[in-house]
């Protein structure tokens, strides 16, 4: 039992040390130029939503007449989601 117990220890280790999955850059090395950052392949300022569409970020929360998680009722005032 200790020998099985130490030998799937020492197989654990050996596969652990020899996994190099991501390279690590040397420090001070320049970015790539040819990459473009996205988010969610919507651009900037833009988000996916639940169904999969592109959803625009709102920066100024103010600016909206409920907070996150609520929508306008039918009787104009704030609701929360799912109710």
């Amino acid at each position: 039992m200790i020998r099985t117990a130490f030998a799937a220890a020492l197989a654990l280790c050996a596969i652990v040390s020899s996994a190099h999955a991501v390279p690590l850059a040397p420090p001070g090395a320049p970015a790539n130029g040819d990459v473009v950052m996205v988010a969610g392949g919507c651009g900037a300022g833009w988000h996916r939503g639940p169904y999969g569409g592109c959803l625009r970020n709102y920066a100024n929360p103010a600016a909206h007449a409920c907070p996150r998680g609520y929508h306008i009722g039918p009787r104009g005032a704030c609701r929360g989601n799912g109710k």
